[in-house]
């Protein structure tokens, strides 16, 4: 199964716009699982990622930093469902 996570932050507000449009991707991709995560509640991922949030995950490889494209998004998870 693939799964799309998205790693955040509180009060970052790309994080809220990347939410949204990862959300309605996933609506069309309903077998893909999704997961949400803050990186304050992990140390190794705030070193890594705390100038690059939002950061969209597809089966753990980083897909996309700060800014989520939707057609971008929809076209990964479509080859990778298929």
């Amino acid at each position: 199964m693939t799964t799309v996570t998205l790693l955040t932050r509180p009060g970052c507000h790309l994080c809220d716009a990347a939410r949204g449009v990862v959300a309605g991707v996933l609506e069309l991709f309903p077998a893909v699982s999704f997961v949400e995560t803050s990186i304050i509640d992990d140390a190794a991922l705030t070193e890594r990622y705390v100038e690059e949030i939002p950061v969209v995950l597809i089966d753990g490889a980083v897909h996309n930093i700060w800014r989520v494209n939707a057609d971008r998004l929809a076209a990964a998870l479509k080859e990778k469902t298929q």
